[in-house]
């Protein structure tokens, strides 16, 4: 979408893993709320467009260091739940978040973008599937990584996930009143980008 509108692009669930990996390497529990709350408001992050061919959607410096390439590590996908629910742990990313849209012309994908980072955006779309499409989807990305999976493995930690992302007292995830949703089973890439692009005309 981004591409073709000539936008500017971020997937915000990147800067939750990367302040993931960077309480992980630092030896934080990503249960720890009280500690997280203090921690992340403190934490310098940099987020810019990832170099062409890397095959990731954007560069992410936390504290100085990159943690771009750590972003998929099974052990922060684990964690990112637990830390993205913590109240100060959004208002610290939403913070960023909103500079950086403001900005510029942005697509910005996320669970909480038209509900609460950029509730006044021009055009919200909530995309869905099914959790066993999801799953599929989830296990051909890991299995394009090198990584072994089973579907059902995949299946239990999306369910782990969206129960968690749902519960949370802060930005829960849900689709904002006004956003236009689109079910994406059986939908390849281009029909998905094809359906949004008509809602922008």
């Amino acid at each position: 979408m981004a591409e073709r509108l000539g936008y500017r692009f971020l997937d915000t669930g990147e800067m939750y893993r990367a302040l993931t990996w960077f309480i992980l390497e630092n030896g934080v529990d990503p249960a720890d709320e009280e500690i997280l709350g203090k921690v992340a408001p403190q934490v310098s992050m940099t987020v810019g467009a990832a170099p062409a061919g890397s095959g990731q959607h954007s560069h992410v410096l936390v504290g100085g260091k990159d943690a771009t390439p750590f972003l998929v590590r099974p052990d922060v996908e684990g964690a990112v739940s637990l830390v993205s629910r913590v109240p100060a742990v959004r208002q610290a990313m939403v913070a960023i978040q909103r500079r950086i849209a403001a900005e510029g012309a942005i697509v910005m994908a996320g669970r909480d973008i038209g509900t609460t980072v950029l509730p006044a955006a021009a055009l919200k779309v909530y995309l869905d599937a099914s959790p066993e499409e999801r799953a599929r989807r989830r296990q051909r990305q890991a299995a394009a990584r090198g990584e072994k999976t089973t579907l059902d493995s995949v299946l239990e930690e999306l369910a782990r996930r969206d129960a968690i992302d749902s519960s949370r007292e802060t930005s829960p995830l849900r689709p904002a009143a006004d956003a236009v949703i689109i079910k994406t089973d059986g939908l390849n890439l281009e029909q998905v980008v094809e359906r949004i692009m008509a809602l922008t005309q």
